[in-house]
């Protein structure tokens, strides 16, 4: 035994001032033990116990778990604490407060405890009360085995209470996450605190927040495959948090990992990860503890600022929307107005008999027909969009042949080209046998008219190309496999779209820019409503820009009955 565990003389014990004082290895054995009794309290025993004294062994914690593991915490971390505690001694038992210190060794080891203290009067009792919380009675037995029922509760309850407070007080989603991991890995002394999030639809885990000491790589950011880290895959599986006291050969040197799952209705949302990087660690009883009560809590208030953030958001876009439908009356009831104006005017014309003769009659005829035309195709828009947003659009599939159907958009577009001298072309895929689509034709030809209509609009120079290709993939459509499809290609010369305004082109009541909606003509709801229909036959529909002036290419899919039998190219002929 060497001279810092040595027993010591009273005296020596008795010029630290203190009534209590002894050494204690990591199991609680004294290695050296003082204590100055009060003389009110001393029955049956000498006023001064020692470790010359055989009854000092019978002075113990009655919660010998939780003081243990203070006194490892104390050991491993090299910071002294306060304790308050039970310790009992012959029939008697004693509320006391302790200073717990570590001892280092000259090699720097710790393997012992100083503790310091004092008995607990009823008055200290009242004074320690109101600094861990209100006791119910001023009776000294109660208050004795209120502090009782304190120790036996995790230490780290004070952190706890602290972290549940604070996350109440927000539905900040990023202010929750920071708050926990800065708490608790200042408290819990992590080399890195972590909140992960979890994806379960892609099976991606991505850090959103972090609390890192300086010395480690920063890895708040990160993205990963969950299946990329053992431990956080098998924590996402189970509701109990998992220990693992050496993680070998880890990127962000990780020597220690606690980590929990956190839920809500028992469902995974996120995942609190401490990680220890300069040494392998043991986690105690408690700091389990600690993460099982905290992933309830942060589980709860991040469905809860989900739940919020959702609701702000599907706010702000029934306000856009409500902005958007404005937006497309206004522009509607002027395209509605201009051909009826026209069908009114025309045929007033014709009743006040200011047609010169029946050709001039006809000509007035025949543009009023045109303006109740186009009327009619105003109104079928909007009765289409009407239809399914309601859900109401019933179609019925039957095999389309993709020859007749670009005959009858060629017959029905390619005279609107050519009086803008532009060039109209199509290209069918060189097959021996027909190609049969499924799907209905009629809305298959009206995704077309939309489409090419669209691009012969706005296009002033240059052409329109409409082609096909044939994709073999097998696909499931309506629980019905089919060999592959064909995707429809559009490409035009015309003026293209902005790149920032791409993402509203398929959005109902929105339109790229109402005065250039004004200038064209039309609703703005043709694409709305062939993705709509597109997606009903079990297809997908696409937009490409690079930019105004630069053209544009939609392309959209329909389900193939039959993958037909191909011609050979020219080249592969006369190889």
């Amino acid at each position: 035994m060497d001279a810092a565990s040595a027993p010591q003389p009273p005296n020596c014990w008795q010029s630290l001032g203190a009534e209590l004082a002894f050494t204690q290895d990591s199991s609680g054995q004294y290695s050296s033990f003082y204590w100055q009794r009060p003389p009110n309290k001393a029955k049956q025993a000498p006023a001064i116990i020692t470790h010359a004294c055989s009854e000092h062994h019978l002075f113990q914690p009655v919660a010998q778990e939780s003081y243990l593991e203070t006194i490892h915490r104390v050991m491993e971390r090299r910071v002294p604490e306060n304790y308050h505690c039970l310790f009992s001694f012959q029939d008697e038992t004693f509320p006391v407060e302790l200073a717990i210190s570590p001892i280092l060794k000259h090699e720097g080891r710790v393997v012992e405890v100083l503790v310091l203290g004092r008995l607990l009067e009823q008055a200290g009792l009242t004074r320690t009360n109101r600094l861990m919380g209100a006791l119910p009675h001023n009776n000294y037995q109660d208050l004795i085995t209120q502090i009782a029922r304190n120790i036996r509760r995790n230490p780290y309850q004070n952190l706890l209470t602290k972290l549940a407070r604070n996350i109440r007080l927000t539905l900040d989603l990023e202010t929750i996450w920071q708050q926990t991991v800065d708490s608790l890995g200042e408290e819990v002394r992590v080399s890195r605190c972590l909140i992960i999030s979890y994806d379960s639809d892609s099976q991606m885990l991505r850090v959103e927040s972090e609390y890192c000491d300086s010395h480690y790589r920063s890895m708040l950011g990160e993205r990963f495959p969950i299946d990329q880290t053992p431990y956080l895959q098998q924590a996402i599986a189970t509701d109990e948090p998992l220990a693992f006291d050496y993680i070998p050969d880890s990127p962000f040197e990780e020597k220690s990992v606690l980590v929990v799952s956190t839920f809500y209705q028992n469902k995974r949302n996120a995942l609190i990860c401490l990680q220890q990087c300069d040494r392998r660690r043991h986690w105690s009883d408690a700091e389990i503890e600690l993460a099982r009560e905290l992933a309830a809590h942060v589980g709860t208030a991040i469905a809860h600022a989900t739940l919020y953030k959702d609701l702000e958001e599907a706010g702000m876009r029934a306000e856009e929307a409500s902005r958007l439908k404005s937006e497309f009356l206004a522009s509607t009831s002027h395209e509605l107005r201009t051909p009826l104006n026209g069908i009114i005017g025309f045929m007033k014309l014709i009743l006040d008999g200011l047609a010169d003769d029946p050709a001039e009659q006809r000509e007035f005829l025949e543009e009023a027909h045109r303006s109740a035309l186009h009327l009619l195709n105003l109104i079928n828009d909007i009765l289409d969009i009407a239809k399914i947003e309601a859900g109401r659009m019933e179609l019925e599939f039957t095999e389309v042949s993709l020859e007749d159907l670009f005959e009858d958009v060629e017959k029905k577009t390619r005279p609107m080209a050519e009086q803008k001298k532009l060039s109209f072309e199509i290209q069918l895929p060189p097959s021996r046998e027909p190609i049969a689509l499924y799907g209905n034709y009629q809305r298959l030809l009206q995704v077309l008219l939309n489409l090419v209509g669209n691009a012969v609009k706005f296009t002033h120079e240059g052409g329109i190309t409409i082609s096909a290709e044939i994709i073999k993939k097998m696909v499931t459509i309506n629980g019905q496999r089919f060999p592959g499809f064909v995707k429809v290609r559009v490409a035009d010369t015309g003026i293209g779209v902005p790149l920032d305004k791409l993402d509203m082109l398929f959005k109902n009541f929105s339109q790229v820019d109402i005065g250039r909606t004004r200038s064209y003509g039309g609703t703005g709801l043709g694409l709305a409503i062939s993705q709509r229909l597109v997606e009903t036959m079990g297809g997908t529909i696409q937009f490409f820009s690079l930019g105004e002036n630069l053209g544009s290419t939609v392309t959209f899919t329909a389900p193939i009955l039959q993958i037909p039998l191909m011609l050979r190219s020219k080249q592969s002929e006369g190889d």
